[in-house]
């Protein structure tokens, strides 16, 4: 007797779309096929498609800072509002302080995402890297199931140096891990800032001038270029414009493992967004840029040089970004329920990928990437029974109520979508059904992460010569 069988619906698999019953014991998949006996529970699926649950490794969720105060999403609403979006797994952030180790955070945090219902694993930030952190404490993660490193190039106090990420790299190298990368320049964007704010230009509108396309374009390329002398594979994360994407795409070209990511809102929101009275709720970096760059964006998409689209979910309450310059207002826009729907609806049903394509972005590519595939990301027997049913056709208007997230906005307000979840399934237990969420806090589980050969350097250095 099986636990689940979900009937009549039109299963996307990673050799296409077929028609077929799928039967679920012990949360995972355990048979694709026709006339499956009925299990305990029986699911029609008639008129719907059957999809893998959503992979996001992108999500910042109940990230503490040094005071003690913490984002404002915690792993208990941000499992609801991805639940609600038909995502089942996320990879979220531990963060490090500057003067402070890694170690403890990892416990910390880990206690932390135990407390929602999500599947989980981390990438683990690295803002200061002194040798006690990068020889003793990362070891020692990585050991936990910690597969990932993030650097960022801009940002205060989170900013490495080139010097700073060239010792992230070589750990990364050593430890057999991935090292992600926010590729802006940080002196450029200070320069920039400075200039616009003694010319008085302090709207929120100013934030997408001070960091125009060549600031990310030039750190994509500067990041892609120490990986390479490093041989260390790397992924860029939210790519904005085809600037960046087409230094990724060079660098695929030459051999190197360089993978591209971007979001939702690069290819749905623009820069004239910011111009709105609430102008700030729209606020992230590298900012949207032009409408015209959408169609780039989709392009670059379809090329395979962006191959994982996430949300970058750092969700902030409108309180939390009024009053201040644009130099200070919190960077970051909520995006877990609505990745999923967004993209299906702008690639799917505007025609602009193929259903295999869009399971590919949002699922199986990000699982592959993070060391999850395949236990996650695809609809495949011995798979994780994450299972998304997706209504094609139904038509749906963006609020900020059915998101379920934390935070009182959503720069997706007022979107119209062309299709949506109406159940999901983790493990094969629906804990959504129609918008409602039913699972229950505690019942996620922590995915760590052994060593996988996608990551693995290529073997290839300047001269020959490797540290």
């Amino acid at each position: 007797m099986h636990d689940v069988v979900i009937r009549n619906g039109l299963v996307a698999t990673g050799s296409g779309p077929i028609r077929c019953d799928v039967a679920v014991a012990g949360g995972r998949i355990v048979a694709l096929g026709e006339n499956i006996p009925d299990g305990e529970r029986v699911i029609d699926a008639t008129g719907l498609l059957v999809l893998p649950g959503g992979v996001d490794s992108h999500c910042h969720i109940e990230e503490q800072a040094p005071d003690g105060s913490r984002s404002e999403e915690s792993f208990i609403t941000a499992s609801t509002t991805a639940f609600a979006g038909g995502t089942t797994t996320v990879v979220s952030f531990i963060p490090q302080w500057k003067g402070h180790g890694v170690w403890e955070r990892f416990v910390d945090y880990r206690a932390r995402a135990a407390t929602g219902m999500l599947d989980h694993a981390f990438h683990q930030i690295i803002t200061d890297p002194t040798e006690a952190v990068m020889e003793q404490e990362v070891p020692r993660i990585v050991a936990e199931g910690v597969r990932s490193l993030k650097v960022f190039l801009t940002y205060d106090p989170l900013h490495l140096t080139d010097a700073q990420y060239i010792r992230v790299l070589e750990t990364a190298r050593k430890l057999g891990c991935l090292v992600t990368v926010h590729c802006e320049n940080y002196e450029a964007i200070q320069w920039r800032t400075q200039r616009l704010l003694a010319a008085g230009r302090t709207a929120p509108q100013y934030h997408a001038w001070s960091r125009p396309p060549v600031v990310e374009r030039e750190a994509t390329q500067r990041a892609i270029a120490l990986a390479e002398l490093v041989d260390q594979p790397i992924q860029v994360f939210h790519v904005s414009c085809e600037e960046a994407a087409a230094e990724i795409a060079a660098a695929k070209a030459r051999g190197l493992k360089v993978w591209g990511e971007t979001c939702p809102q690069y290819v749905t929101l623009t820069a004239a967004d910011m111009a709105r009275p609430d102008g700030a709720l729209f606020m992230c970096s590298p900012p949207p840029r032009g409408g015209d760059e959408h169609a780039k964006i989709w392009e670059m998409i379809r090329r395979g040089t962006l191959d994982v689209i996430t949300s970058d979910h750092c969700a902030f309450s409108t309180a939390a970004k009024t009053g201040q310059d644009f130099s200070t207002i919190p960077n970051g826009i909520p995006g877990l329920a609505a990745r999923l729907p967004l993209i299906f609806s702008e690639g799917v049903s505007k025609g602009r990928i193929s259903l295999e394509q869009f399971c590919a972005l949002v699922a199986t590519n990000p699982a592959k990437l993070m060391g999850l595939y395949p236990r996650k990301g695809v609809i495949a027997p011995g798979s994780d029974a994450d299972i998304v049913l997706w209504d094609r056709k139904k038509q749906v208007c963006l609020t900020n109520t059915m998101m379920q997230h934390a935070v009182d906005n959503t720069p997706y307000e007022g979107m119209e979508v062309t299709g949506w979840p109406v159940a999901t399934l983790r493990r094969g237990e629906v804990v959504m059904q129609d918008g409602v969420v039913l699972a229950q806090p505690g019942s996620g589980q922590y995915l760590a992460r052994s060593a996988y050969d996608l990551v693995l350097p290529r073997g290839v250095t300047a001269d020959g010569f490797g540290a």
